[in-house]
Order: C-alpha cells, then sequence, then structure tokens
C-alpha cells in the first residue's frame, strides 16, 4: 500500500481528492519565489495600477486539500491510517525520521519567508508622491537649486521612515504562531537492526515529522494535526481555534463522516490544541504548512484589502503627472521660444512641476494621523498603524467578539429550580454549601453561588456545618462533591451528606432518585421519564442563553468515615438546577446605539453558541433575526453565503477561518469598511484581513501584533471616540487633497494662459518657489481645524469618482479669478503696452499667494465660510500670517532681492472686490454641487 524510498512518499488514499497529488506531490507552498530584478520592477510598476482583493466566500485551496485529508484520515480505521502516512504500529525509525526531516523541513506552522528589511525599505521608497519629489528634488540639484531639492529630500525621508517603521512591526506578527508549538514531545521510535524494539525518546516539536506516534498527557500541545491511536478519558481545549474557554472530549474508537464539522471531530487532534486531561497516542498525519492551523495562519499578511485612499492618491498622482507632461513641456518651450534662455527656462520648468506637486501631501497626511493618534490616546487608545485612524472614520461595520466586550466575562447566578423547573431553596442551599466548604480548584461560578444567597438575604448557616472530605472536581467526572456534617434539629438537614454540583449528564448518571417537592414522600425513583423531563428543561435554559449545572445529595450513614472514594458517588437524590449567565456590560447598549447613530452597524462573529449569543445580542440590542451558525454557513454555495454574510447580524460558532471568510465577504461583495475587535488567537486571521483590527490590552501576544489600535479598557464606548477622531482625521485630509489638486491645477493652468498671454514668465523661479513655499507652510495648520457636525455622523470614504468631479466643478472658479486678475493688470495698468514685468510679477504673486491662502476657508465647510462657519485659531493665525508675509513681501529689502516692486493701493482694492466675487460664486457653485451630488467633502 505504500513505498518509501528517496521520492516523496506516495499516500494511497481511495478519496475523490487524490491525496497524493494534492499533499504530498504538490505541497502547498508558502515560500516566496526568486524574481529577477527587473521582473520584480514590473511587477511592482503594476501594483501601482492593479490590486488583488480577496474572495471572502471561499476557502482557499490549501485549506479544502487539508480539511479533505483529515476527513479522509478521520473516516478510516487506525490500522488503514498507518498505510495511508507510511508508517507502522511501531512507530518510524530514527533513519527514516531523520529523512522525511531533511525532506518536509522543520515542523514550524509557517514556512513564510518574510520580506527582509531592505526589501520593505524599498517598497515604502516607490510610492507615486515620493517619485515625482524624487525626479524634481534631482532636476533641482542639476539646475543648481539646491535649497528647493533639499526640502523635497526631507519630505521623502519623513514619508519613508514612517511607512517603513509600520510594515517592518507588522512583517513579523506572524513569527509569533511557532511559539504556540514550542515544547518537547514524546514520540515512540523503533531501533535495531535484527530485532526492532520500540522506544519513547523525547525529541523537540521541530523535529516530528509524518508517521509519528506522539504520547501525550495532561498539560501538551499537539505538535502536529493527530489521528487518535488509543485514548483514556481525553478533555482537549481547542480555545486557541475557536476563541472558546469550553472543552471537548476526543477518542479514538470512533469513525467520523463528513457531515460531522471539522473541529468536532472526536477522533482528530489539532496542531496547538492541548491535553486538559487524560491520556491517549496518535498518528502525526500533517506537520508544518500541511497542518490546519497553518493553512489558516498562511493567510496572514497577504489578503489585507487594498486602501481606497492609497488608490485615490495613486489616481492624483497619475493625473499630475499626465497634466505636468503635457502642461510643463508646453510652457517650457513657450518660455524658451520667447526668452532664448535655456537655463532659466529649464529653472521655470522645474519650479512650475514643483508648484503642481502637493508637497506637503506626506507631511499634512501624517500629521493629520498623528494629531489623531494624540487624541485617541487621551480616550485610552494606542494607534500603533496610523492609516487605521483614516479608516476608523470610513468604517461603517463593527464585527465584534460576545465574551468580554458585549459581556461581562463573569458569570452570575440566575435561578435555582427543580427537576420541574419551578424555584426551590433546597437547591441553592445545597449548592451554596458545597461551594462555600469545597477548598480545591475554587470556579467562579462558586462565587456568583455565593454572591447570590449574600446578596439575597438567605441564611444558611455554614456555620453548623462541618467539612469531613472532599472529592475535587477532575475533567473525567466532571463534577465535585465535599462531605459535610452538621446537628441541626431538622430531621432533614441532620447528619452526614455528600453533596455533589457539577455537569448536569455526569449528575444524572450517578444519581437513582430524584427530589419532588410537590409530593408527600419528598423522593421517587429516578425514572426515564424524569430523565428526559430534565434534559428538556436543561435545553430549554440552554435556549435562552443560560449555562446550566445540576446539584444532588446522599445522607450517608454514621459509619461513614473520611477518605470516601469517587466509587462512592452513586445513589443520589437529584435536588434540581442552578443557572448562570454572563450578564451584558451596562456601557454595551449605549455604546451600541451611539455607533449605530453615527452608521456603525455592529455584527456578532462568536465561537460560542448561538442561544447564548443571541440572549446577549437581545439585552443590548442588536437584532436577531437573522443568525446563522458556522456549521450551516458550510452548507451554503458561494452566493448564497455573500447573501446571508451581508443580512446576518449574530454569527456564532465560527472557526477562525470563518471569521476571516466573513470578513472578506463584507470588505469584497458588500463593499464595507470593516473593523474586527478580538483579543484571542482564534481572531488573528480577522484581524489581519479587517480593514481596522482592534485587540486589547489584556488580549495574546499575536492578537495585540496583528491589531492597528490597541483599547486599554475593553469598552466599546472607547470606539466611539475613536470613530469621531477618524472621521475628523479623515476630513482634515481630505480638505487638504481637495484644495491642494485645486490650487495646484488651477495656479499652473493661470500660469500657460498667462504665458501665452504675455509671452514672459508670469513669475520667475525664485518667486513661483518662494509663492509654493509659503503657500505649502500655511497648509500646516490644516491638521488642527475643526469639522462640521453633521460630517461625522456619518461614515466617511474616498469616492473614486467624487475627486474628478470636484476638481471640475470647483477648479475653473481659481483659474477664472485669476484670469480676471490678468485682465485687470493687462486694461487698467496698461501692462501690454509698458511690458512692466516686475509689476506684473509683484501683483501676481500676491493675487496668487492669497487665492491659493483663502480657498481653504471656502473648500473646508459646505457653509458659508466667515459668516456661518468659521476655522479654528490654528487655521485662521496661520491664514493672516502668510497673507501679510505676501503683501508686506514687495515693500522689504528680500522683496527688492526677489525684484519685486510696490504695488498701488487701487491694485488691494482691486484684490478686495476680487475675492468677495470669488467666494460669492464659490459659495454657489458649492450649493450647486451639492444639490446635485448630496455630499461636499
Amino acid at each position: 500500500m505504500f513505498v518509501m524510498g528517496r521520492s516523496k512518499i506516495s499516500y494511497m488514499v481511495p478519496d475523490s481528492n487524490n491525496i497524493n497529488q494534492v499533499l504530498v506531490q504538490n505541497p502547498p507552498s508558502t515560500t516566496t519565489h526568486q524574481c529577477s530584478f527587473p521582473t520584480k520592477l514590473l511587477l511592482l510598476l503594476r501594483r501601482l495600477i492593479h490590486s488583488k482583493e480577496a474572495d471572502g466566500g471561499s476557502q482557499s485551496k490549501e485549506e479544502e486539500r487539508v480539511c479533505s485529508w483529515l476527513y479522509t484520515l478521520a473516516h478510516s480505521q487506525k490500522y488503514i491510517a498507518f498505510e495511508y502516512v507510511a508508517s507502522t504500529e511501531r512507530g518510524l525509525s530514527f533513519t527514516e525520521a531523520e529523512r522525511r526531516l531533511k525532506e518536509n523541513g522543520p515542523n514550524v506552522p509557517l514556512e513564510y519567508s518574510f520580506p527582509r528589511w531592505w526589501h520593505l525599505l524599498w517598497n515604502s521608497l516607490f510610492h507615486p508622491f515620493n517619485m515625482i519629489l524624487i525626479v524634481l528634488s534631482a532636476m533641482s540639484f542639476i539646475a543648481c537649486d539646491d535649497a528647493n531639492g533639499c526640502i523635497m529630500l526631507i519630505l521623502v525621508f519623513i514619508s519613508v521612515a514612517l511607512r517603513f517603521c509600520q510594515e517592518y512591526s507588522s512583517s513579523k506578527a506572524a513569527m509569533k504562531l511557532s511559539e504556540l508549538v514550542r515544547c518537547p514531545v514524546k514520540v515512540q521510535r523503533c531501533a535495531g537492526r535484527v530485532v526492532q524494539r520500540e522506544l519513547i525518546v523525547q525529541v523537540d516539536h521541530r523535529d516530528i515529522v509524518p508517521g509519528d506516534i506522539v504520547i501525550f498527557e495532561p498539560g501538551d500541545l499537539f505538535p502536529g494535526d493527530v489521528r487518535l491511536l488509543s485514548s483514556k478519558h481525553l478533555v482537549v481545549s481547542q480555545a486557541s481555534l475557536t476563541g472558546e474557554s469550553w472543552t471537548t472530549e476526543k477518542t479514538a474508537d470512533i469513525r467520523e463522516d463528513q457531515s460531522t464539522p471539522l473541529l468536532d471531530l472526536k477522533n482528530i487532534c489539532f496542531m496547538g490544541t492541548s491535553v486538559v486531561s487524560g491520556t491517549g497516542t496518535g498518528l502525526v498525519v500533517s506537520t508544518g504548512s500541511n497542518t490546519y492551523m497553518s493553512t489558516m495562519f498562511s493567510k496572514v499578511g497577504k489578503r489585507k484589502p487594498p486602501d481606497d485612499f492609497e488608490k485615490g492618491l495613486k489616481w492624483i498622482f497619475y493625473l499630475l503627472i499626465s497634466v505636468m507632461l503635457v502642461l510643463v513641456t508646453i510652457m517650457f518651450l513657450t518660455d524658451y521660444l520667447t526668452s532664448l534662455n535655456l537655463s532659466n527656462s529649464i529653472l521655470f520648468a522645474i519650479s512650475v512641476a514643483s508648484a503642481l506637486n502637493p508637497q506637503m501631501l506626506p507631511l499634512i497626511v501624517n500629521t493629520c494621523l498623528a494629531k489623531g493618534a494624540l487624541a485617541m490616546a487621551k480616550d485610552k487608545c494606542i494607534v500603533k498603524s496610523l492609516t487605521a485612524i483614516r479608516e476608523m472614520g470610513s468604517m461603517d461595520i463593527l464585527c465584534i467578539d460576545k465574551t468580554g466586550t458585549l459581556t461581562m466575562n463573569r458569570a452570575i447566578m440566575v435561578n435555582h429550580v427543580d427537576s420541574k423547573g419551578m424555584p426551590q431553596e433546597q437547591v441553592l442551599r445545597f449548592a451554596f454549601l458545597n461551594s462555600y466548604f469545597k477548598i480545591e480548584q475554587k470556579y467562579p461560578l462558586d462565587d456568583a453561588i455565593l454572591a447570590y444567597v449574600y446578596t439575597n438575604g438567605f441564611k444558611f448557616q455554614p456555620s453548623k456545618w462541618r467539612k469531613l472530605d472532599e472529592i475535587p472536581f477532575d475533567f473525567i467526572r466532571r463534577r465535585v462533591s465535599v462531605i459535610l456534617e452538621t446537628n441541626e434539629r431538622q430531621p432533614q438537614f441532620s447528619g452526614r451528606f455528600m453533596v455533589t454540583k457539577g455537569a448536569l449528564l455526569e449528575v444524572m448518571r450517578v444519581c437513582s432518585y430524584i427530589a419532588n417537592s410537590d409530593k408527600k414522600e419528598g423522593i421517587s425513583i429516578f425514572s426515564s421519564d424524569d430523565y428526559n423531563r430534565v434534559l428538556n428543561l436543561s435545553e430549554e435554559l440552554s435556549n435562552e442563553g443560560l449555562r446550566v449545572i445540576a446539584v444532588a445529595i446522599k445522607k450517608l450513614g454514621e459509619e461513614a468515615s473520611n477518605g470516601i472514594k469517587t466509587s462512592e458517588e452513586g445513589d443520589m437524590i437529584f435536588l434540581g438546577l442552578i443557572t448562570f449567565f454572563d450578564p451584558p456590560k451596562a456601557s454595551a447598549k449605549e455604546a451600541l446605539r451611539r455607533l449605530a447613530e453615527k452608521g456603525v452597524e455592529a455584527k456578532v462573529l462568536t465561537g460560542d453558541s448561538l442561544s447564548l449569543a443571541t440572549r446577549v445580542c437581545t439585552e443590548v440590542g442588536i437584532r436577531t433575526s437573522d443568525v446563522i451558525t458556522g456549521p450551516e454557513l458550510e452548507q451554503l454555495d458561494q452566493e448564497s453565503f455573500h447573501e446571508t454574510v451581508q443580512r446576518a447580524t449574530v454569527l456564532a460558532r465560527l472557526t477562525p477561518t470563518q471569521k476571516l471568510r466573513v470578513v472578506q465577504s463584507l470588505q469584497t461583495v458588500g463593499k464595507h469598511v470593516v473593523g474586527f475587535l478580538g483579543d484571542g488567537v482564534n481572531d488573528s486571521l480577522a484581524l489581519d484581513a479587517a480593514n481596522v483590527s482592534i485587540s486589547v490590552d489584556s488580549g495574546v501576544a499575536i492578537a495585540k501584533d496583528m491589531a492597528d489600535i490597541i483599547l486599554l479598557e475593553k469598552d466599546l464606548n472607547v470606539l466611539v471616540a475613536g470613530v469621531e477622531h477618524g472621521r475628523l482625521t479623515f476630513g482634515n485630509t481630505m480638505k487638504y487633497v481637495k484644495m491642494s489638486v485645486i490650487a495646484n491645477l488651477g495656479g499652473v493652468i493661470s500660469l500657460l494662459i498667462a504665458i501665452l498671454f504675455l509671452k514672459y514668465e508670469p513669475l520667475t523661479s525664485k518667486q513661483l518657489l518662494t509663492q509654493n513655499l509659503l503657500y505649502s507652510v500655511g497648509q500646516i495648520a490644516i491638521p488642527w481645524d475643526k469639522m462640521d457636525g453633521e460630517y461625522v455622523k456619518s461614515p466617511q470614504k474616498w469616492s473614486e469618482k467624487g475627486l474628478p468631479m470636484f476638481i471640475l466643478w470647483n477648479g475653473p472658479v481659481c483659474t477664472l479669478c485669476d484670469v480676471a486678475a490678468l485682465l485687470f493688470l493687462w486694461f487698467y495698468y496698461n501692462i501690454g503696452a509698458d511690458l512692466d514685468e516686475k509689476f506684473f510679477h509683484s501683483a501676481w504673486f500676491i493675487e496668487g499667494l492669497l487665492m491659493q491662502t483663502l480657498i481653504i476657508h471656502l473648500i473646508r465647510t459646505d457653509k458659508i465660510p466667515f459668516i456661518q462657519d468659521i476655522a479654528s485659531s490654528p487655521v485662521m493665525c496661520s491664514t493672516l500670517v502668510i497673507s501679510a508675509i505676501g503683501i508686506a513681501l514687495p515693500f522689504t529689502p528680500i522683496g527688492r532681492i526677489m525684484e519685486f516692486t510696490l504695488l498701488p493701493f487701487s491694485y488691494f482694492g482691486f484684490l478686495l472686490i476680487l475675492f468677495l466675487g470669488y467666494f460669492v460664486l464659490g459659495q454657489l457653485v458649492k450649493r450647486l454641487y451639492i444639490l446635485l451630488y448630496k455630499r461636499w467633502l
């Protein structure tokens, strides 16, 4: 059935998904391929234009292969499993294990080759606007304009440094996964040339190979995906995959089928999960990148959705490049043909290109983000990725886990009922005594019972009872018993008792009688009808989102002594049930309401049961009319999957991969900006894929590494403030983007019109660079501006069609005013006849600077500037200072050095009228634009 040799092992699996071809001959590849430098450069250029989006509705091929492989092993007999992995019941020989280790590589969950720091630095440097600045800087140095060249390089350095630091820290996050399985493993190997003997050896988890037989006990981690060979009371925690604290029982003596959910397979244990109790042996069937865990986490860092803002900036880049090539070429040729001075014409062309490029864009964007990060830090939000602040302003769906986010992550006792569901004090009395006297393994449920008794005024007088012995809780019995004695005068409470509390089925298993408070005899035989009635009652309570434990007692004779054994837990009287609930946080409902008012819809993605999730969501105000579970999602086709995910508000019993697929479906099909709040290993996939990934300070290391934002308090109200800061940051960023593109394009087009009209340079290169520098410095105050209250009430997204239309509507207004100034100077001051270049340069310099400085006040709000809305103090101060400097410059010695001349007061009177007309016309265009497109910024 199998062959071992130098070539890869051939698994002969009778399955429709040819496992031999899928997993062995063509294993999932997660390593990066080496490409030549030209190929890398071509791919990098292509990446500027195209970005691949993940299909959130389907599993990856690697995941489908591994799931098919595991189902095949789960369905097979144990002796067949040995043939599938080319092993024997004695285990592998040391020689064969060493050969397989060389062939398969180290057993680590990820074989992803993380990019080197110089690759990240290159990617950070190769950004559209950085390229423009670098080219213009080089041309400035060639043309001996060192000052402007240095300024551009400084701007490039700031942008590259910020992006490099962010990507370098993010690229190392997935390395944390290897810590999940870093432990020694007991393995059965065979040795001997003539007579082979089985040896139990301890090897590092990295040296485990498919075909190894591993031996495990409580506390051990599974080093790979394992098909159980033997098990004894085996209980496993799968919290690393599901995020939930509940455990699952595993057994080797079973054959599963395709209808069983993958994580519910009883005879398969997964890499990274741990043994809670019990012992057993297992056959390692998958290691390294072929395990279920690695197929999930190999997606880390590879499926991040494209940033609409970055795509928008690329569009601006191509627009400016196109305009620059056309206009700058025309202006260079026109200037050279009229002046015949090549050096001056080159400097002028560089100056025009520099004026067209929004030089302060990287600095303004990062300043806006940094200011938002500082504001969020005051609200107990630590921002790791600055771009996440902008994405938070666009977020319209927030996916959250239930435990600890909506709930308090602690149990409170709800009720104490008998077998018929009626409140019964006797049930509470003995549950209290059990919790009060037990010493070993105190659990939160015990604290909940004690708190309920004390706060509700029950007086059970534990001082009248004396503890004799205790049988502690374990995961095999799943119950705890204490032996108590009392001298109460009441006959029903006198003598010695065994009081047992624990899981319902395990308690009922040791009960032969049942208490009947409504009958004279008090107790009766525990019949099958009683058994079914209690199970139905428990199911009803569970459907209400309550956790249930059972209470039973047994009266002991005087001859009973200390040292009672577990075998004496029998023939007990079933008393009733104690119910618990993880209550929702008092602040959760108000926070969700505030998020809904701001256009953010909450969806609950949890690994917990549907009934419990539904109850919690109902209490906090989340709609529960559309709910679904992970196993139900797996049965849907791709189209139905997407439709269900868009509609559902509560998705329970989800695996980490399903959480990832839900997030990606919301992004790719729903076109939503998705935030995800999680704190466990099982959340790391969804965290990595979400537009805004949020974790808490108490979360696990990998979740915090993946997160863009860390909450110092697990409170949704903190996120409400973060959403407001995000929208403020996004709004101020968009102000600069739209204003700078309109001002720069309008200004350059005006220069082109002027140079064609005048036949000489409207401004010299140093005058144009000075004007651009003053204007750029004046915009640094934009991050400190305020936003209209209506703007932060709804999610704000980059509109692909919005910016082009915005430019077409508002750009001509600037150009029209510049042309009006040109005509005024031409006809009123007769510039065309006198050819007074200094006079025109001075007048055009002041008009252009004031136009670019004042445009922010028209663009920043949809209201009437200076009347209905006034900018913040920093922006007003910046406007006044820059305007004053521009007006005063011709009157200073510096102005004379720059070849400016004095201007008559009549010109300033004209400017006052011109700008009043500009604001009137701009406001009229604004109202028409808003009326047509229903938004401004």
